[in-house]
């Protein structure tokens, strides 16, 4: 049996039951991969997902692959990992590739952006209708080579400090919120900052941003951003996937062989699934913890405020496409198969969930 029917054989890729995998005799040479990432040590969330994936590396290669984490600050900044992965200074960073739109505005599609696709349709995008190969494209112009590693699920609209019954309400708001969400909300009148994790709660406080947008319940809950904001929205436009990047020095993936960027894709491809699936088991626990124990109130965007999102999103996508042939090729590939992906999930996931929970009440 040669090597790729080996590792195909023994589920390597996505089997989240292996705890180590013999390497072949090629690959007996130890490497160490220096990881730095957007969030902060033992975020909930976010940040344990990125220490269980440096982790997973190194078991599932046992020890062939040696991981060193370094959380947000403790090498570098949580917005100077792309430089210093592009530099080869690390090997790989962990983050939500959207932070990277002033270098490219096609990176937005690679975490989320407004109106776009859902985690299940952006995985179908990504590993079956060329998705990958567009990261790749861009990636690459910067010498880079980008993996999923998570996803968050559908976002929440975020945290605000009154109520938004129009589209006027968010006229003079400072809020954070980044990639291209943001930029639709700049168009509505919100200044907008974009703050990595760490910092959102001390800005919140001390009023320095009046809103917030992070991921959902699971998430939030731990941020304490209840102290400060009591309306908070559901499902916004910004995010309703929230894929995540595992951002490789190009150079330095190159240099691999195969079994080690087998154990690499499947240590990704895990997370990829293991961390919206933690999401979706604690959302629902937490949302009624922040009503319960902390008198957050729950408010859904009304359709005014919905059109104008739609409307401010449409310019935003006719400047993003505006900007270079590559965002204009992304854009054009990602549009199509979300209407292709989105068409087909209307008829079965949609209607059967909003049916099942007329019936069941839920």
């Amino acid at each position: 049996m040669d090597r790729r029917s080996f590792i195909t054989k023994a589920g390597l890729i996505g089997a989240a039951g292996a705890t180590s995998l013999a390497a072949p005799a090629i690959a007996q040479s130890r490497k160490t991969l220096t990881i730095v990432s957007t969030w902060p040590r033992d975020f909930p969330g976010l940040g344990t997902s990125a220490q269980r994936l440096a982790k997973r590396i190194t078991d599932i290669s046992d020890g062939k692959l040696k991981t060193e984490y370094f959380a947000a600050g403790e090498k570098v900044g949580a917005f100077d990992v792309f430089d210093d992965v592009a530099s080869g200074n690390s090997q790989a960073y962990i983050a939500a590739d959207y932070y990277w739109i002033g270098k490219h505005p096609g990176f937005a599609y690679f975490t989320a952006v407004p109106f776009g696709m859902t985690t299940p349709e952006w995985n179908a995008w990504i590993k079956f209708q060329g998705g990958q190969a567009l990261w790749d494209e861009i990636s690459g112009e910067f010498d880079l080579k980008a993996l999923p590693c998570g996803a968050t699920g559908t976002q929440m609209g975020g945290w605000f400090n009154k109520e938004i019954e129009s589209a006027d309400d968010l006229s003079g708001l400072k809020m954070r919120i980044p990639g291209l969400g943001g930029t639709v909300m700049s168009k509505l009148g919100v200044s907008t900052v974009s703050l990595p994790g760490g910092q959102i709660y001390e800005n919140l406080v001390s009023g320095a941003i009046e809103a917030t947008e992070w991921v959902g319940p699971f998430n939030d809950y731990f941020m304490k951003f209840y102290e400060a904001a009591k309306y908070y929205y559901t499902a916004g436009m910004h995010e309703p996937g929230g894929g995540l990047a595992f951002g490789m020095n190009k150079a330095w993936w190159s240099g691999l062989g195969d079994w080690e960027k087998a154990v690499i894709e499947a240590a990704c491809y895990e997370e990829h699934a293991a961390q919206p699936e933690e999401a979706s088991a604690n959302n629902g626990i937490y949302l009624q913890r922040l009503i319960d124990d902390h008198g957050v109130e729950l408010r859904s965007f009304n359709d005014d405020v919905w059109d104008a999102f739609g409307e401010a999103a449409e310019a935003v996508f006719e400047e993003t496409r505006d900007h270079s042939p590559l965002a204009k090729k992304i854009d054009e590939g990602f549009q199509k198969s979300l209407r292709e992906i989105g068409a087909f999930r209307k008829v079965a996931e949609i209607e059967f969930s909003n049916q099942r929970n007329r019936v069941l009440g839920i």
